[in-house]
C-alpha cells in the first residue's frame, strides 16, 4: 500500500483536556486540547476519521496493572485522603510526589486509556492504517505504582491489545525521558522490542544505560540510545534512521507503537534537547514509510504551545499534508504569541553529544541487532491470530484470577534542579525497584 493511501483514525475526548494536576505541576491536560483545536483548524480532521474513544473499564486496565492499584485509583480524593496515607506510599501517589491525587484523577486514566485500546483495537481489525492518541503515551507507570505524572500505562496495555494478532510488536520512544514502564513491562520477551532514545545521566528517571538490552527470552530486545543535552535534528537522525532500518530488517513487527512525547523539543520547560518540530517529525515521517500498521502517542512535554504546534503538525505528517507555516485563528490563538508560527527555531547552544559520542551509539546499537539475526524466535513467520487470540485470552484471564494551566516560566528553564518535580523513582532494570534519586531532577 502506497504511504499517500494510508487510513488515519484519530482519538478524543472532548473532556480529557479539562483535568488539572494542581498548581505549579507541569503536566497540563490542557496541551491535548489545544492540539486538537490547531488539528480543527487547519481543517485535518477532515481528512482522517474521528472518534470519541470509551473509558478504559477496571477490567481492561488489570490486563496490566494490579487489582488494589488500580481499585486505589479508583477511591482516593482530595476529601479521603486521610485514609489513604498507607496506600499512597505504596503506590507513589500524593502530596510528596510527583503524581498527585487530584479531581477526576480515575475518569482522566480511563479516558487516555481507552482512546489507546480503541485505536489497537481498530488497527487490529484491519479497519485503519494508522491510530492516533494524543492523550496517551503515559509511558512511566509501572504494574502497582505511579510514576513520572503517569498512573495508568496505556502504552502497555495497547500493546497487549496488538500482541493478541501480532506476534511481535516494536515500541518506539522519542521522549526526551527513558521509557521506563513500557521496557520493564516487556523486558523479559522477545515479542516486543523497545527502542528508545532519551537524556541519560543525572536525568529522570535514571534507567535506560545502552548495555540494558533484556533477559531471559528478550536478552537483546530493548534498544537504548542514551543522549545528553543539545541533541540536534542532524545528530538524532544520524542515530534513529540507521538503528530503525536494522530494527526493521531483523525484527520485522507486525506493528507499531509510537510515543511522541513533545519534550525533547527545543525550549522544553523540563526537556534539554534541541530538536525543532520538523527534526521531531522525521521520526514520525520514517515510521510511517514503513508501511506497518502505527498507534502514534503523545507523552511528554511541557511548553504546552510547543506540544500543541508538535502534536499538529505530526498529524499533518501523518496525512501527507502541508501546513501554512501562519497559526489559523482557533480558540487559544493567543497562546502562539508573538510570532503566531507553527515552527519553532532552536536555541543557539552547544550540542554536548559529539560526533563520536554518537557514531559509538550507533555502532553499539547496530552491533546488538545484528546479534539477533537468525534467532529463531525472531525469524518466526507471522503468528496465526487466533491462535494467538486464544493464548492471550488465557494468559490475561489467568492473571486476573492470581491478582484479584498556569504557563508561567516555560521554556525559561532547561531541566534545572527546580523545575521537574519528579522524584526520581525509576526502577532498575531487574524490576526488583531500587530507587535511584537524581539531583538534576528532584525539587528543590
Amino acid at each position: 500500500m502506497a504511504a499517500s493511501k494510508q487510513r488515519v483514525s484519530y482519538f478524543y475526548q472532548p473532556d480529557v483536556g479539562h483535568y488539572y494536576y494542581g498548581p505549579s505541576h507541569p503536566m497540563k491536560p490542557h496541551r491535548i486540547k489545544m492540539a486538537h483545536h490547531l488539528i480543527l483548524s487547519y481543517g485535518l480532521y477532515r481528512k482522517m476519521e474521528c472518534y470519541r474513544s470509551h473509558p478504559a473499564s477496571p477490567d481492561e486496565m488489570s490486563a496490566f496493572h494490579s487489582e488494589d492499584y488500580i481499585n486505589f485509583l479508583a477511591k482516593v480524593t482530595n476529601d479521603n485522603l486521610r485514609g489513604y496515607s498507607n496506600q499512597m506510599q505504596k503506590f507513589n501517589v500524593g502530596e510528596y510526589t510527583d503524581c498527585p491525587v487530584f479531581d477526576g484523577l480515575y475518569e482522566f486514566t480511563q479516558l487516555y486509556t481507552g482512546a489507546s485500546l480503541d485505536g489497537a483495537v481498530k488497527l487490529n481489525r484491519g479497519d485503519c492504517d494508522v491510530a492516533v492518541n494524543w492523550s496517551g503515551g503515559l509511558h512511566h507507570a509501572k504494574k502497582s505504582e505511579a510514576s513520572g505524572f503517569c498512573y495508568i500505562n496505556d502504552i502497555v496495555l495497547a500493546i497487549l491489545e496488538l500482541l493478541k494478532v501480532h506476534a511481535r510488536v516494536l515500541y518506539i520512544d522519542i521522549d526526551v525521558h527513558h521509557g521506563d514502564g513500557v521496557e520493564e513491562a516487556f523486558y523479559c520477551t522477545d515479542r516486543v522490542m523497545t527502542f528508545s532514545l532519551h537524556k541519560y545521566g543525572d536525568f529522570f528517571p535514571g534507567t535506560g544505560h545502552i548495555k540494558d538490552t533484556g533477559a531471559k527470552e528478550g536478552t537483546g530486545f530493548s534498544v537504548n540510545a542514551p543522549l545528553t543535552s543539545g541533541m540536534t535534528d542532524a545528530a538524532y537522525e544520524k542515530i534513529f534512521k540507521p538503528v530503525m532500518d536494522k530494527i526493521m530488517e531483523v525484527f520485522r513487527p507486525g506493528a507499531i507503537v509510537l510515543q511522541c512525547g513533545a519534550d525533547s523539543l527545543t525550549g522544553d520547560r523540563l526537556g534539554c534537547f534541541n530538536l525543532s518540530l520538523k527534526g521531531h517529525a522525521e521520526c514520525v515521517r520514517y515510521t510511517k514509510s514503513f508501511n506497518v500498521p502505527t498507534l502514534v502517542l503523545g507523552g511528554g512535554g511541557y511548553t504546552i504551545r510547543n506540544v500543541a504546534r508538535c502534536w499538529a503538525y505530526e498529524t499533518s505528517v501523518l496525512l501527507d499534508t502541508e501546513l501554512p507555516d501562519e497559526i489559523p485563528y482557533n480558540d487559544y490563538y493567543e497562546y502562539y504569541a508573538p510570532d503566531f508560527k507553527l515552527h519553532l527555531t532552536p536555541e543557539q547552544r552547544e550540542n554536548m553529544n559529539t560526533q563520536a559520542s554518537i557514531e559509538s551509539v550507533r555502532g553499539d546499537l547496530l552491533t546488538q541487532l545484528m546479534s539477533l539475526k537468525g534467532a529463531p524466535s525472531v525469524q518466526m513467520s507471522e503468528v496465526p491470530p487466533d491462535f494467538e487470540i486464544i493464548k492471550e485470552n488465557a494468559n490475561a484471564e489467568k492473571e486476573r484470577k492470581s491478582t484479584k494551566e498556569n504557563r508561567e516560566g516555560e521554556g525559561m528553564n532547561d531541566g534545572g534542579a527546580g523545575d521537574d518535580k519528579r522524584s526520581g523513582r525509576g526502577k532498575t532494570k531487574d524490576g526488583k525497584g531500587e530507587r535511584r534519586d537524581h539531583e538534576a531532577e528532584l525539587a528543590g
